[in-house]
């Protein structure tokens, strides 16, 4: 039984639209290379319990923990997040989901 793993990106804030662009035009290059996928892209958010969240949310699902990790690890991702960091406010999580 495998468990699959979510990062979940919650961009609050983009600084510098600009800057973004070379991460924006390869990240889902990098997530398709390590056999991902886009769950969730940036759209609305709708708070129904709770305070109200600001920002896009974006969800990547990796078959397990160890690829998720090993994405966010690899030389082609982090030869991009920097842009991220340098351009965007933004929180990242890594979630395990349920065994399918």
């Amino acid at each position: 039984m495998q468990t699959p793993a979510y990062f979940v990106f919650n961009v609050t804030a983009i600084h510098d639209p600009q800057g973004m662009l070379p991460y924006q035009e390869k990240v889902q290059e990098t997530v398709t290379a390590h056999h991902g996928s886009l769950l969730v892209g940036g759209g609305e958010v709708d708070s129904v319990e709770g305070p109200a969240v600001q920002g896009r949310f974006f969800i990547v699902r990796f078959d397990s923990t160890e690829a998720a990790k090993a994405w966010y690890h690899s030389p082609d991702y982090q030869s991009i997040i920097g842009h991220r960091h340098a351009s965007a406010s933004c929180q990242a999580f890594l979630l395990a989901g349920l065994p399918v």
